[in-house]
């Protein structure tokens, strides 16, 4: 890791019995340098845990009362960003797509949407203790460490979701660049209005109209990360009506304007969504396809 590059992250695709569960493992060697720590804030994502090995962040979200050293960090699905500063420590971080959560979690997402937390003190989240208590064994063994959590999820006796194909249709076209409304949402789910409200509320944490909205932000947002030269009126996504429309969304999700976020240093996300891209072509796991195939293969 180079002095001016505060984080390694190597990323592995989930294997093919868990890949519809989960976007991302992740392991990340986070180093400030001469400093204390170092500032940035995660984008609006999907629900997440992540695991630290020696010190955790200090972390919030906008309003909210600030994590101190969270060794455990849970995050449900977000449309606001949360700060952190990041110590020097060593991180694996585990991304449940919406599938995942209804499996693996088993609650109301909504119930956890911009929620962050210690899960070692949280008692909803006690079923992924013996994985953060086992992770790490005071050795830098990555194999073993991806080995212990891909073992961790294929012991857990959980059943499939019940409305499992009506999550996985959901999400496969809300990210489906050229659908735009609920209604097109709701055509292509093939179910009512209100079946499609539920899942989304209960699995993905918000509305349809919100998750739509995020993904058009995303596309956006992701699309700056990785060409800033674009700047924002070529990054904007073409579903937007106009610039105006563009900013409202931009303060909404980030709580700054376009241009204060791009007046910012991003240290730590703007590194890990250029190498996630390289690895999965996609610079975001909001952006992730619920059927997408190992990158490895192609």
């Amino acid at each position: 890791m180079s002095p001016n590059n505060h984080v390694g992250v190597r990323f592995y695709p989930p294997p093919e019995d868990l890949r519809r569960y989960f976007t991302t493992f992740y392991l990340a060697d986070f180093d400030p340098g001469a400093a204390e720590y170092v500032s940035d804030a995660l984008q609006p994502e999907w629900a997440g845990l992540r695991f630290f090995q020696d010190r955790g962040p200090r972390a919030w979200v906008d309003g909210g009362t600030p994590l101190d050293n969270p060794k455990f960090f849970a995050s449900g699905p977000s449309s606001r960003p949360i700060h952190f500063n990041m110590p020097r420590t060593r991180m694996w971080g585990i991304g449940l797509l919406p599938l995942g959560w209804a499996r693996f979690v088993r609650q109301s997402a909504s119930d956890w949407a911009n929620v962050i937390c210690d899960g070692a003190a949280e008692p909803k989240l006690a079923s992924f203790m013996p994985l953060a208590e086992t992770l790490f064994d005071g050795r830098d063994d990555e194999a073993a460490e991806l080995g212990r959590i891909m073992a961790f999820f294929r012991t857990i006796d959980a059943p499939a979701p019940v409305d499992e194909k009506r999550i996985v249709a959901v999400h496969a076209a809300l990210v489906d660049e050229g659908l735009t409304t609920v209604s097109e949402l709701v055509e292509r789910v093939a179910a009512s209005q209100r079946t499609v409200e539920r899942i989304c509320d209960r699995h993905f944490g918000f509305s349809p109209k919100l998750l739509l909205r995020r993904q058009r932000f995303m596309r956006s947002l992701a699309q700056f990360m990785l060409d800033p030269t674009l700047k924002w009126i070529g990054a904007m996504d073409s579903h937007y009506h106009d610039q105006a429309q563009f900013v409202r969304d931009f303060r909404e999700f980030m709580g700054v304007s376009p241009r204060e976020y791009a007046a910012t240093p991003h240290p730590i996300l703007a590194p890990i969504m250029q190498e996630r891209n390289r690895v999965f072509g996609q610079a975001a796991q909001t952006l992730d396809r619920p059927d997408r195939d190992d990158p490895r293969a192609a």
